[in-house]
């Protein structure tokens, strides 16, 4: 894993899904809305990237863990460092479809 994966977060989810989901985690698709209806996982939730930091307490409140999803893992990685030093449980999920593909 090079210093961009690490730091990004672009590489493979090195975390178990399927897990999370059972613990009740939620799914933020931190792309444009307009990328979010041109396809995303079922039940996620879309909050643009410049629009995390104002959903701090709302995400907190759910006191379940956030796995964040973009197009390509690089905006899901700053939002999930957003939410982590924000002391949220997160995990980056990185592609979208590539997560969806691991859920099924």
């Amino acid at each position: 894993m090079g210093f961009f994966d690490k730091l990004f977060g672009t590489s493979e989810v090195s975390f178990d899904v399927r897990q999370l989901l059972q613990k009740g985690a939620v799914i933020v698709d931190v792309r444009t809305p307009a990328e979010y209806n041109s396809g995303h996982i079922k039940g996620s939730l879309n909050i643009p990237l410049d629009q995390i930091g104002t959903k701090i307490a709302f995400l907190k409140n759910k006191n379940v863990p956030v796995i964040t999803v973009c197009r390509s893992g690089n905006r899901s990685g700053a939002a999930a460092g957003v939410l982590k030093s924000n002391g949220i449980e997160v995990y980056n999920g990185g592609a979208w479809d590539s997560l969806q593909a691991q859920m099924n």
